[in-house]
């Protein structure tokens, strides 16, 4: 047996898979996903995020720090709707060195929402990885937004690696406000079959009724008037609710999502270090936590 031709030839049937993926969810989201480098078009980026997070006197990327990373080789790639750009999305490498990277920002324009935008620009994003050897992509994401979590870890299949206490520290944002910047970090392995499966629009959430009725326990669920209620975490498996519109709270209730944030964060953590694993997340608004045999 030739190892070497063999694997070879498994690395290219993976990489012409990730192309053939990623130009199938182009299509399905109506737009034209590709690389950038011209200063006028990573402005377009700037502009973009700018006007999603509301921050046009402090963007979340900066003119200087776009071309540096795109001259050092590292992932700017923009979704186009004919000429208009409608997502962006931006990487840099990280240790071990050239093989990993790490997926900073993404965004989709509010014209452009739920249409798969932001699934077409991962999958791009995986097919360029792949093109260079890169066999993971890591980001952090808001463990409070049940949608982003649906996204990454049921849509993509990407994996909870470590959650992380007000990361950012208070960002003043339109989306994330003076809070507290709590975010789980996640690791999307790009070889993986799940991944692989993801990506032709297979990804499959949990079910929380089904995990009930095996005999997950709550840990945390919703009250009567919105808030959190805290339960049991000495289940097997266990669910962690998250509000349905944290967002939202943050502009009618503050105080409730700050509630939320330390509830979420309390049973996280609390289910991981006694040797759980955050194994799913339900669409209905369930983390599915699963403690190590």
């Amino acid at each position: 047996m030739n190892t070497a031709t063999d694997s070879s030839e498994t690395v290219a049937t993976g990489l012409d898979h990730a192309v053939h993926a990623a130009s199938t969810a182009a299509r399905k989201a109506g737009v034209a996903v590709r690389e950038l480098t011209d200063l006028t078009e990573l402005n377009q980026v700037v502009e973009l995020f700018a006007v999603i997070w509301g921050r046009a006197a402090n963007p979340p990327v900066t003119i200087e720090l776009l071309r540096a990373f795109t001259k050092a080789g590292n992932y700017v790639a923009g979704a186009f709707e004919d000429d208009r750009m409608v997502g962006a999305c931006v990487g840099f490498f990280h240790e071990p060195a050239g093989e990993a990277l790490h997926s900073h920002i993404a965004g989709v324009s509010p014209v452009a929402t739920g249409r798969s935008v932001g699934f077409a620009l991962k999958l791009h994003q995986r097919a360029w990885a792949l093109a260079r050897g890169v066999a993971e992509i890591a980001w952090t994401f808001d463990p409070l937004v049940a949608r982003n979590a649906y996204f990454n870890l049921a849509k993509l299949a990407a994996r909870p690696a470590e959650y992380l206490t007000n990361f950012y520290g208070p960002m003043l944002d339109a989306i994330n406000g003076d809070h507290d910047s709590d975010r789980l970090l996640v690791s999307w392995r790009l070889r993986d079959p799940a991944v692989a499966i993801a990506s032709t629009g297979g990804g499959v959430g949990a079910v929380a009724a089904d995990e009930v009725a095996a005999g997950a326990v709550y840990a945390l669920t919703i009250g009567d008037d919105g808030g959190p209620v805290p339960g049991r975490l000495d289940g097997a498996t266990s669910l962690v609710a998250v509000p349905r519109d944290i967002e939202g709270l943050r502009t009618v209730d503050p105080g409730l999502a700050r509630r939320w944030r330390v509830a979420v964060r309390d049973a996280l953590t609390g289910l991981v270090g006694a040797g759980g694993r955050i194994d799913g997340f339900d669409r209905a608004g369930w983390y599915v936590v699963r403690r190590e045999s």
